[in-house]
Formats: C-alpha cells, sequence, structure tokens
C-alpha cells in the first residue's frame, strides 16, 4: 500500500525543500511473518508496527513509538456517510477532546480492496513541530481509520517503520495483485507506443517540458529518445542525448566505483571506514570506530538527513572536504539496522573515500571525479555523463522547472543546483537517458560488459543489493539501490531529486527489463510513479489503475496547491515585512539578507536567491516563505531569541535560528 508512504510524505513535505549507529552492525531484515499479521479488529489485517509497543484500548488499536511522543491508533468506525466524517468520529472515540481545524481532506483513488480512501490533515502551529493527520479506509459499511499524531521528528525518523506496518494493511478477504512467475510481454512497437503515449498525457497534466526515455529487454535498448523540449517556451526537442541532473541516482554508481575496489583488494566491504580514511569521524570515537564501508551508503546508520546546510550555506567553490567536517559534527539519532535513515553525506563520503584510494594525490573532487570517469564512465560507453556543470550545459541539456507562487510550471533558477557539487558523490552527476540505460543494462548483465570482459565481478555488484533496512512493506534499502517485491517482482530501482529535475531508473532481474526515465521540472517527481505503474500494467497484463491515479493527480495536486496560496501573501504582509532586520546569520546555514525591491522582498543565502511572502500561522507567529519556484513554501518563523530578531527554520529533526546579524 504505497498511500501511507505517500501519507507520511506529506505530512513532512514542509520539512525539507528537496520537494526526506554505535550499536551493532545492521543485518538482513525480512518481513514480518504470517504470524505476526494481527487483525485489527476493524475487519482488515495488518504488520504490526516494528519497535513500537502495541495495545488495545477496547476496540481500538493503539502503537507508541518508543521515543513516547508519537501514536499511531487503528479505529473501527461503521456506518459513516463519507470519510471525512469517518475521521470526525474516530478522534472523539480515540481523543474526546481532540478539536483541530481540518486544513485539507482529500478521496484520493481507493487501491488494496478497499472502496474509499480520505485523507485528512490538520493545521498546527510551526512551534507544535506536529505531525497530526488521518486517513480513513472504507470495505461495506466498515471504515478502518489511522490516527497519526506525534513529534515530526520522530515520525520522520520512524516513517519507514509506519510504512512497514500500514503499508501492509488491507481487508482480511483481500487477494493482492501479483506477478509472480509471469512470463513479462514483450516490449512491442504497439506496447511501446501505448507506453511513450501514456508518459506524453501526463507531461501535459503535470506541465512536465521534457522527458528522457529509455526502455531495455534482453539485453538490449528497444527504445530510446525524449519527449517534450528542453526548456519551457522553446523548440529545442528532448533526445536520448539531451543531459539532465540525476541527482541521487549518482549513488549507485558512486556503490559501483566501490565495488572496483573491493575487487581489487583496496578495501573490503566489511573493513572498518577508519583503516582505509583514518581522518573519518562521525560523531564520538566509538560511533566512528563501528561504521563499515558498506555502511557508508546503507541508510541503515541511525544518521538523519542533514540537507539544510548544503541547501543554504553552499556554494560551487565549497571544498569537497566539507563532507568530512559536517559528518564529525553528526550523531546518530537512532540504532544500526533500526530504522531507514538516508544521509547525503554518508553517501558523499563513500564516494571521496573511493576516489581517494585510487588516486590519494588528489584533491578529493578530483579524485571522484577521474576515478568515476576511469572506472565506471568510461568502461560503460557512458560519454555525456559528467560532473562538470559547464561541459553538461554548454549544448543540448534541460533547463530545470518547478511551480512558484503564481502556480504554473515556469522556469526555476539553476543557481540553486549549484549545492550539490561539493557533495556530488551523493548526487551531482548529469547524465542522459542513453548513458543511463547503459549503466541498467551492466546491472541487468550484472557487472559484464559487451566485449566481453567485466566491469566488477558478479560478487561485488550484487553486494550492492543486499537488503539493509527495510523501507515500507515489502522494500528495503541495499547501497544506492532500493528494492521492491510488492508484486511479486523483484524490482530494484532508485530515483533523484535535485530543484527542477526529478527522475528513477528500474530494472527487473528475472525478465531482464529495464528502463530509465528523466524529468526537468518537479512535477516530474508524480509522474515516475505514474510511469512504474503503467510499465507493469503493460508488461504483465495488470490491472488499469494509472490513468485514473494520473487523473487524480492533477485534480487533487491543483486543489492542494489552491490551499497553499490561500495561506500565503505572495508580496508579504507590509508590517510584517517592516520588522524584518535586514540581515542575519546562522553558524551552520550562513548569512541570509532581506532586501526590498519595488513590491517584492528577497532573501540572498550562500546558495541562492529567492522571492519571499509571508504566512500567519495558527498560534499567531508569521513566517516568511520562499515564493520562488524550486524553493516554493520553505518557511522561517519570525521570531526573538536572546533579546535579537530571529528566524527560525525547521527541518524533519534540526532546527535553526538565524540570529539578527548586526556587525
Amino acid at each position: 500500500m504505497k498511500r501511507f508512504a505517500r501519507f507520511v510524505a506529506l505530512m513532512l513535505a514542509t520539512a525539507s525543500p528537496l520537494s526526506v549507529l554505535a550499536q551493532e552492525a545492521p543485518a538482513t531484515v525480512s518481513q514480518p511473518s504470517e504470524a505476526e499479521v494481527i487483525e485489527t479488529g476493524t475487519g482488515a489485517v495488518m504488520a504490526p508496527v516494528p519497535g513500537w509497543a502495541q495495545e488495545r484500548r477496547g476496540d481500538l488499536l493503539v502503537f507508541t513509538a518508543p521515543e513516547g511522543d508519537a501514536t499511531a491508533a487503528v479505529v473501527p468506525v461503521t456506518g459513516a456517510s463519507s470519510g471525512a466524517e469517518a475521521v470526525e468520529r474516530a478522534w472523539a472515540k480515540f481523543d474526546p477532546s481532540f478539536d483541530r481545524k481540518v486544513l485539507i481532506a482529500q478521496d484520493p483513488p481507493a487501491r488494496d480492496g478497499w472502496e474509499a480512501n480520505t485523507v485528512v490533515s490538520y493545521d498546527t502551529s510551526p512551534a507544535e513541530k506536529l505531525a497530526l493527520q488521518a486517513i480513513a479506509l472504507r470495505k461495506g459499511e466498515e471504515w478502518t481509520v489511522i490516527l497519526l499524531r506525534g513529534a515530526v521528528s520522530t515520525v520522520a525518523k520512524r516513517g519507514a517503520q509506519l510504512g512497514q506496518a500500514f503499508g501492509s494493511l488491507h481487508p482480511a478477504d483481500f487477494q493482492k495483485e501479483s506477478f509472480a512467475g509471469k512470463e513479462a510481454n514483450a516490449l512491442t512497437p504497439a506496447r511501446v507506443a501505448e507506453l511513450t503515449g501514456f508518459v506524453e498525457q501526463a507531461m501535459a497534466g503535470l506541465e512536465v517540458p521534457g522527458v528522457g526515455l529509455a526502455l531495455i529487454e534482453d539485453g538490449e535498448i528497444v527504445w530510446e529518445g525524449g519527449l517534450g523540449v528542453t526548456e519551457l517556451g522553446g523548440t529545442e526537442a528532448v533526445n536520448e542525448n539531451t543531459s539532465f541532473m540525476i541527482a541521487s541516482n549518482t549513488k549507485g554508481m558512486a556503490t559501483l566505483l566501490l565495488a572496483t575496489l573491493v575487487d581489487d583488494g583496496a578495501l573490503a566491504w566489511d573493513q572498518k571506514v577508519t583503516e582505509v580514511y583514518p581522518e573519518f569521524r562521525l560523531g564520538s570515537e566509538a560511533t566512528t570506530d563501528s561504521v563499515l564501508i558498506e555502511h557508508l551508503i546503507c541508510a541503515c546508520t541511525g544518521l538523519p538527513r542533514k540537507d539544510m546546510q548544503w541547501v543554504m550555506n553552499t556554494s560551487a567553490a565549497t571544498p569537497a572536504s566539507d563532507t568530512f567536517v559536517q559528518l564529525a559534527a553528526t550523531e546518530p539519532t537512532s540504532g544500526f539496522g533500526e530504522v531507514f535513515q538516508y544521509n547525503n553525506l554518508m553517501a558523499s563520503a563513500a564516494g571521496y573515500i573511493g576516489g581517494h584510494l585510487v588516486h590519494p594525490e588528489m584533491e578529493l573532487g578530483a579524485a571522484f571525479d577521474s576515478a568515476m570517469e576511469e572506472r565506471i564512465f568510461e568502461p560503460l560507453g557512458m560519454t555525456r555523463t559528467t560532473f562538470d556543470f559547464s561541459e553538461a550545459m554548454a549544448e543540448n541539456w534541460a533547463r530545470p522547472h518547478s511551480r512558484g507562487y503564481a502556480g504554473p510550471v515556469e522556469e526555476a533558477p539553476m543557481d540553486w543546483n549549484s549545492m550539490v557539487y561539493p557533495y556530488r558523490p551523493a548526487g551531482g552527476a548529469w547524465s542522459t537517458a542513453h548513458d543511463m540505460a547503459l549503466y541498467t543494462l551492466n546491472e541487468l548483465d550484472r557487472g559484464a560488459l559487451a566485449d566481453g570482459g567485466r566491469l566488477v565481478s558478479e560478487d561485488s555488484l550484487l553486494k550492492r543489493r543486499q537488503r539493509y533496512v527495510p523501507t515500507g512493506d515489502n522494500s528495503w534499502y541495499g547501497m544506492g539501490l532500493m528494492e521492491s517485491t510488492g508484486l511479486g517482482k523483484a524490482v530494484y530501482s532508485h530515483g533523484g531529486s535535485l530543484l527542477g529535475y526529478k527522475s528513477n531508473f528500474w530494472f527487473i532481474p528475472e525478465d531482464r527489463i529495464g528502463a530509465v526515465l528523466l524529468t526537468n521540472s518537479d512535477t516530474g517527481q508524480t509522474l515516475l510513479g505514474l510511469f512504474e505503474r503503467k510499465l507493469m500494467e503493460i508488461i504483465y497484463d495488470g490491472k488499469a489503475e494509472a490513468a485514473e491515479n494520473l487523473a487524480a493527480a492533477v485534480s487533487l495536486g491543483a486543489e492542494a496547491r489552491a490551499k497553499s496560496r490561500e495561506m500565503i501573501s505572495e508580496n508579504g504582509d507590509p508590517e510584517v515585512l517592516a520588522g524584518l532586520a535586514p540581515r542575519y546569520a546562522n553558524p551552520e546555514l550562513g548569512p541570509l539578507t532581506i532586501t526590498r525591491e519595488g513590491e517584492m522582498t528577497y532573501g540572498t543565502m550562500t546558495s541562492g536567491r529567492t522571492a519571499l511572502g509571508t504566512m500567519a500561522n495558527e498560534d499567531g507567529t508569521h513566517s516568511i516563505v520562499m515564493t520562488t519556484p524550486g524553493m516554493f513554501g520553505l518557511p522561517l518563523v519570525i521570531a526573538e531569541r536572546d533579546g535579537k530578531r530571529a528566524l527560525i527554520l525547521n527541518d524533519a529533526q534540526h532546527e535553526y535560528v538565524f540570529l539578527e546579524d548586526t556587525d
């Protein structure tokens, strides 16, 4: 049930603009056995939430996080006329004192045996740092209502555990769609045309200007090319050689570099990081001593996402060594293998350590770039894949697009994406549909090259697919790769997200099928999931759901955006803006300068510049809100600290205070 993953993601969407250790080494974690499946008391069954306390309160089933500050309740409701009514009645049973204003209630398509589905979000104030949502699922006259309330930090940290449990929730008599044992349909010209036609339809509905696409079958690229244009309003067509930023798809490529070093005997997956790179530090000495090479990119070490420093206070001139400076000052917030927590700095460290072992005489960034070119890109024939922005942007490149305050997709400022360059092993590569298809082919060929040689040994390549930590129901994270078996086939994939660029690649080893989808708009994020569903429908004769999902995404998205615009004053409340200091600073996030140009107010940080609006919060405070495409919706609360004017930025697990700078 992917809806719960989207449900948790929606709750945490305002925590980050990039629109989520010192115990034992993580072991492979399997899904709950049948004996662990529990009845909810609502006519549905599910797996328990791993690590959460479980209790029955009458006919309610309540899970409580280990921290004690988050609960997920499953509440039965009979005979409600709508999902909204079912949610209201569920809160009355769980907490009679509950009295919160509904921010928005929406009815996405019902799946997995349910006949109706309603998601409700509530108005909360920034100071509460509270995740508060509900989801109601109906089968017949019975509603199963999930009520989630808790600290944003805990819900963010334990979101994968919630996804494991509630992703498995379904009516007791439901038979899940499965393609296990089914032979894949051939990607004939007619089927390819159906798939590309769907992509074009989705591009129109989601306002995605351009797409790079490749399809693979039985060891061959059977279709590659482009749809749409490189730039909104332009005439240059996207083709298979158009360059896009592929963001976190870089991670799997960096682990290939490590795999070649394992083959060379230069390192071992289970070797301590400090043995190959003594400068490495992660918080305390005990934590540092526990980290092995394989932990650097498994998202299993308990280290939380910490992107704000590079989002706000980074430029192309920031040294690559900053990765290690930040890691030394960071401690994990959960145990090894306990929960999935995605951390870009660890992935950055993995690539830089690999590059250093190949070229110890070079600066870290240059060493990594050279090692990747020599050991990965050149052998695979990925001639247009690079970390060099100027090279990628010299010709045939897709411009970034996103939505700003106005609503329609427009071109987004490219300068913000320079923030990834100092941490490029985690997400700084440029590539094309053709080059990404070559990379995907190598995964399907298990490291073998077209000329009969090998890029990497089969054992080293497959180690990257090890199930280190669950990411949700029937899904796991490896080393820069994700696996999902929810439909009876092992589907490996990874995605990438930067401002104005959203991408993904997939491969199904059993049937030797692969696909690549690159987009030049933040709205492409929705297209990725729609494409995956349509692909599965075409190759396995799956239920026809993708078209309905697309229609819902377009209509519900428009409704949510309209609600967001209602809350924000584009040019800002003059009285609120008049009270801002001209300059603020934060020790980690750097300077923030406020300037006025005509009717517009701007905020300038090391990483870029954005227009600012204002928003009145539920508790009477106000926030300034970024409104530039790509950064739209990120708020900073206006406050006072230590007698100085302040701006407070919260991500899921951190609070950053900008104080008035009077120097």
